[in-house]
């Protein structure tokens, strides 16, 4: 590898401890990860202890180990999970450890897999852990999801390289789209979280009763709920710090009002969900709920996506990305949901985000509901943006106003 590649995995493992989770004296951090990314891992896990930290615990993850799982354990595997390991994360995050996810895994790691045992699986998981959940949801603790490439997921987003140029060709484009290839990466994303907040600010002062988006297969009205905060970039836990949740992010974004959403949408990238790939799909909605979804890939698993549970036929965020972003114009396609959401508005079905609405991160479940906030063991985002979506804000006294045209921001 060269020195070039050296002083970017420098600048990211500081970016992902300094920007991502923001490591704070005396803190602890959780790392969740991959055997792929070992190389990476260990170099962030030696600057978290040289900012400060006090433990540094790496749960490692092996893709051919949970493949293996998957093709060969009984069925009543998937329907079960370690409540040890719910109650281990509680008590770290009610001690005030920050959580990091290095995602590496390949696209299709479970393709071919019953989907009952995936969706199974999905469901005690989600169920195990939704008060870890709340907590990462809520902001009360620091948290962020990165990435570092795999052999087998670098082979899926460039399939014409050789297999040695693959993994480098990833970490270039990941370096690019954490802007860790920059020059001073950190004062870039401090320009870039100044640059989102602009946008967040501007739709917060407008405070839109509706979107109403259109697009090639999409004709679909969004209703806001009262006191909806829009958000973007950083976000600060119950302390005070702040932290980046994805790296990279390019999105400014809210919630819908559960029970408000109508019309059709249609996707306009791959979902990676579940170790497979769902493809050119529709879903359409009445009254917030999903009462339709087809698709040309990956339909079953869709369709079980949908129901997870009551809250999973509902969505829980909407995002404003434009089709310009550093990653769409990269025209890199990462069939990982961290990087393609980001370069294209997209959809969450399931969870709400708490803090997007005022007060919420004080709210009981109960008041969250009532506030016409959705709740879901599941938070599955999904892409529909475009450079020929159109997006209106939708006053109170009815009268609209672009906010979107041709697929970028029209203010």
């Amino acid at each position: 590898m060269s020195n070039n590649f050296q002083q970017n995995l420098e600048k990211y493992a500081n970016l992902a401890v300094q920007v991502g989770v923001n490591v704070q004296k005396g803190q602890t951090l959780v790392i969740n990860t991959s055997i792929d990314a070992a190389e990476f891992v260990r170099l962030v896990v030696k600057k978290a202890y040289e900012v400060g930290a006090k433990h540094v615990y790496v749960n490692w993850n092996d893709d051919v180990v949970n493949r293996t799982k998957y093709d060969l354990a009984p069925d009543e595997a998937f329907q079960e999970f370690p409540q040890w390991k719910a109650r281990e994360v509680e008590e770290l995050a009610e001690g005030g450890a920050a959580f990091m996810s290095i995602v590496s895994s390949s696209p299709d790691l479970l393709k071919g897999v019953d989907p009952d045992r995936i969706s199974n699986f999905q469901k005690v998981a989600g169920q195990a852990m939704s008060k870890y959940r709340q907590f990462i949801q809520s902001d009360k603790v620091s948290w962020c999801v990165l990435a570092a490439p795999s052999k087998d997921w670098a082979a899926k987003v460039f399939p014409d390289a050789s297999e040695e140029e693959q993994v480098d060709l990833l970490w270039d484009a990941i370096f690019k789209a954490v802007r860790a290839d920059q020059a001073d990466p950190v004062q870039a994303w401090k320009d870039h979280d100044a640059n989102l907040h602009e946008k967040v600010e501007y739709l917060n002062d407008k405070n839109y009763q509706k979107l109403h988006y259109t697009a090639p297969g999409t004709d679909l009205t969004i209703e806001l709920p009262k006191g909806h905060l829009w958000v973007g970039a950083g976000s600060v836990n119950e302390q005070g710090v702040e932290f980046m949740a994805n790296m990279p992010t390019e999105e400014v974004f809210t919630v819908p009002l559960k029970t408000g959403v109508n019309g059709k949408v249609s996707s306009t990238k791959p979902l990676s969900y579940g170790g497979n790939v769902i493809d050119n799909f529709t879903i359409t909605f009445e009254n917030g709920r999903i009462v339709d979804v087809k698709a040309e890939e990956g339909e079953e698993i869709l369709k079980r996506l949908v129901e997870t549970d009551e809250g999973s036929h509902y969505l829980g965020e909407i995002a404003l990305v434009p089709h310009k972003s550093p990653i769409s114009q990269s025209n890199v396609l990462f069939y990982n949901t961290l990087f393609d959401e980001n370069a294209s508005n997209h959809l969450a079905i399931g969870n709400a985000y708490a803090f997007c609405i005022e007060g919420g991160k004080k709210m009981s479940q109960e008041e969250l509901d009532k506030n016409g906030l959705n709740n879901s063991i599941t938070h599955v985002d999904f892409m529909i943006g475009s450079d020929k979506m159109n997006i209106d804000g939708i006053k109170e006294d009815g009268t609209s106003e672009p906010v979107f045209r041709d697929g970028g921001w029209a203010f």
